[in-house]
């Protein structure tokens, strides 16, 4: 029996236009990437890769003059350290509130109520 195995396929190369129409395609929302990968005949891996860095170059252009601080309170979502790191890479200062300081959130007494 023969080798069974595909031979493998040359390296492609690909216009920054090309990229941007499918990153634009699978940032629609009517097809996934998988199936504009499959409609193009592209890897997903390569397909997903340049979703990602559309979206990364689009954060830095985005990125506003002077400091920008983030005030939240102290909720596990704000305090993960996953969100702490993406907070660092875009320049970002954290800030919570103090614990057990609702402040504005306060129910109202009972005098107020009547």
């Amino acid at each position: 029996m023969e080798n069974m195995r595909k031979k493998p396929r040359p390296r492609r190369s690909f216009t920054p236009e090309f990229k941007t129409e499918i990153v634009d395609l699978c940032q629609r929302g009517d097809r996934s990437v998988g199936q504009v990968a499959k409609d193009f005949d592209l890897t997903e891996t390569a397909v997903r890769e340049w979703v990602r860095q559309a979206e990364a170059r689009r954060r830095w252009q985005r990125r506003p003059q002077g400091e920008v601080i983030f005030h939240s309170d102290r909720g596990c979502q704000y305090t993960s350290g996953s969100y702490a790191q993406l907070a660092r890479e875009l320049g970002v200062r954290l800030s919570v509130g103090r614990r057990g300081s609702a402040g504005t959130t306060r129910w109202p007494s009972r005098s107020s109520r009547r």
